[in-house]
């Protein structure tokens, strides 16, 4: 098995499997191509470190801090993402493609408040009270996802993929959904902030 070594800073194609690094410091880190799968990363800090085309596999990241922290073209999947504030991270103004992408996780808790996420994709995921604020989320896919009690106001979800995606409040007046997508029985919700009352 891998391990995470504080003397070595940089890190290529290595697969990292069950390491536990709960609450534990990685500073000035470099992984690039990096898998990670059934890793306990809950509580740790990645401090100033660089994650370039990487996958968390089956991981437990809740609470991790992602202190100024560049993330570029890394999926999780099947992990538990639970309270992170991606706001601390390091995000270049210009990107091509969202940077972050999120499969069956849990991102309960999480925020994402006014950041540029372009195309992310948050698919088949449980995304309890999230912020999404003033977010500019064009083009993202939501699909399948429950987003019970997150905050959209001022999002920017145009073209944004809703397609069975549950439990989300949307107000049509002070979100931007141009061209968004949205099944036709979900899609009632967002009459709710209309203030429409629908008769049989």
């Amino acid at each position: 098995m891998i391990n995470i070594k504080s003397d070595i800073n940089e890190y290529f194609t290595q697969h990292f499997t069950e390491l536990n690094m709960s609450e534990k410091e990685i500073l000035n880190t470099e992984f690039d191509g990096c898998t990670f799968e059934a890793c306990d990363f809950s509580e740790a800090t990645f401090s100033r470190c660089k994650f370039t085309d990487c996958r968390f596999i089956k991981c437990n990241l809740s609470v991790v801090n992602v202190g100024y922290s560049k993330f570029t073209d890394v999926t999780f999947e099947d992990s538990k993402v639970i309270g992170v504030d991606w706001t601390k991270g390091h995000w270049p103004g210009f990107a091509l493609g969202s940077p972050i992408e999120f499969r069956r996780c849990a991102i309960n808790a999480s925020s994402f408040y006014n950041m540029s996420l372009k195309d992310i994709v948050i698919e088949e995921c449980i995304a309890h009270d999230v912020d999404f604020r003033e977010a500019d989320l064009n083009n993202s896919d939501f699909s399948y996802t429950d987003l019970s009690n997150s905050s959209f106001a001022n999002t920017n979800l145009t073209r944004a993929n809703f397609y069975e995606a549950t439990n989300y409040t949307i107000d049509v007046k002070h979100n931007v959904i141009k061209e968004a997508k949205f099944c036709r029985m979900e899609a009632l919700r967002l009459l709710e902030s209309l203030g429409i009352e629908l008769l049989d």
